[in-house]
């Protein structure tokens, strides 16, 4: 029996690599759209006036969400929020958006790109990682969030592709997200006062989470190394027999 046309044509339609290059026009269509229309101009051309009070924090925290899953580097859009509207309204509106955004994005990479680009998790380094996501989720996340290194769309799409669950990415993203995103907002809220004690401790903040990250991320190199050179309980037996 034939298939009908419906359905044949609509199993090409959702196959996996097919959802996988819905993904790659989606993101390069908000990308293109993040250049053109480039949201940073908020650090020098401020807000629109008609838009005003709790109703300015919310909209800027959709907006937020949207830019950063069209992959609008976070520091620019927390500083922008922090200049906008405060240190604490701005830090709401930079920490709803986070979580928005991380949320789309993490949603898009798992619907579109996690059947497609999973049979392709292959290498010590890509194993290492997908495991880590997978079986300890919200720790893992936790940590990428606390100290900034990794992009914050690589880390939505990697986790999206491996299997942690959806709440853990969540809350780990909310939680570890807090610290470097209360820097650059106090950092854009205190721009004119560069002298001021604010503005010097959330630089120095920030300076310091870099450094942190850097060297967690060396530390943990050579953690995974360790146990991918060690020889598997296979591996001996082989070389035992062999000799």
């Amino acid at each position: 029996m034939f298939e009908p046309v419906s359905v044949r044509r609509s199993r090409v339609l959702l196959a996996p690599k097919a959802r996988l290059a819905y993904l790659a026009v989606i993101l390069l269509a908000a990308g293109s759209s993040a250049l053109l229309f480039e949201p940073q101009r908020l650090l020098s051309a401020g807000w629109p006036p008609q838009l005003s009070g709790a109703g300015a924090v919310v909209v800027f925290g959709l907006l937020y969400g949207v830019c950063t899953a069209a992959l609008v580097p976070r520091p620019l859009l927390n500083l922008a929020a922090g200049a906008l509207f405060g240190a604490s309204a701005g830090f709401a509106a930079s920490l709803g958006g986070t979580v928005l955004g991380a949320g789309v994005s993490f949603a898009l990479g798992r619907a579109l790109g996690q059947d497609a680009l999973r049979p392709y998790v292959r290498g010590r380094w890509l194993l290492a990682a997908d495991g880590q996501l997978s079986r300890h989720g919200f720790r893992s996340m936790l940590a990428i969030r606390l100290f900034p290194g990794m992009p914050f769309a690589v880390a939505n799409y990697g986790a999206a592709i491996s299997r942690m669950k959806y709440l853990p990415f969540l809350l780990a993203t909310g939680l570890g997200s807090i610290p470097n995103t209360a820097a650059y907002v106090v950092a854009g809220s205190e721009a004119t006062s560069p002298t001021s004690p604010a503005f010097l401790i959330s630089m120095g903040f920030i300076v310091l989470s870099v450094a942190g990250a850097a060297v967690v991320a060396w530390r943990k190199r050579h953690g995974l190394r360790a146990p991918m050179e060690k020889p598997t309980e296979t591996e001996s037996q082989l070389e035992s027999v062999s000799a």
